[in-house]
């Protein structure tokens, strides 16, 4: 099954040519024209990966970007974007991007690093949801909630939230989480891990310093703790 991408560019001809070569490629494509339909689409239909403009009309991509990760969304998202000030790139992957193409580009190029980016997290992995204490995580979906509310996870966070679940209870080195989820050789000398581990305990645990969900095996790497998938 070929994965599901929402394209969101208010640019007619362009937003027709880049659909016509994504459908070429084999994936079912939507389509919005501006950033108020785009994230009112985003959040109501599961979509594997959203290619948005920065300048839209109504919303711009970057609100779009920030709305849908504090929505509690972890689709990954592409960035098209005309501007070459490098503000614009930082502030879009600070809000939750996950990479970004500067116009005017290749096909070929979008393509390249649209599959990259669904290489690296296959939603299409599980449809389960799953519970363990105050959070839910419904995988279809790519939300995460605590209490009933949306927790904004980037989309390297939630495919390590999801590794985890998928191994609950047994202990992960780090070396294969570089491997599997960054793609970096298990000997590359890296804070990565521990910094994404850090940040999804502030997300996701009761008391941060004191996790009781990811736990540290001394030495070795992680250990998830508790998943019920219904």
């Amino acid at each position: 099954m070929k994965e599901n991408i929402l394209l969101i560019e208010d640019e007619q001809a362009l937003q027709s040519t880049l659909s016509l070569r994504l459908r070429g490629e084999g994936y079912t494509v939507d389509t919005a024209s501006d950033g108020t339909e785009g994230f009112e689409k985003a959040t109501t239909s599961p979509f594997d990966l959203i290619i948005l403009d920065i300048m839209l009309p109504d919303r711009s991509g970057l609100d779009v970007c920030r709305d849908i990760r504090q929505a509690g969304l972890a689709t990954p998202s592409l960035f098209l974007t005309a501007r070459s000030q490098t503000t614009d790139k930082v502030v879009g992957l600070k809000l939750g991007a996950d990479d970004y193409v500067t116009k005017p580009f290749k096909a070929a190029e979008l393509i390249a690093r649209v599959e990259v980016l669904l290489r690296r997290v296959p939603i299409r992995s599980g449809h389960g949801v799953h519970r363990f204490g105050s959070i839910q995580v419904d995988v279809r979906r790519s939300e995460v909630t605590r209490n009933g509310k949306p927790v904004a996870l980037s989309a390297r966070e939630f495919q390590l939230l999801r590794y985890f679940i998928e191994r609950a209870g047994s202990t992960i080195p780090r070396g294969e989480l570089l491997r599997s989820i960054w793609g970096y050789d298990e000997d590359t000398l890296t804070r990565t891990v521990d910094m994404h581990v850090a940040s999804l305990r502030e997300k996701l645990e009761e008391n941060p310093k004191h996790p009781e969900l990811i736990v540290t095996v001394a030495g070795v790497g992680y250990k998830f703790l508790g998943s019920r998938s219904f």
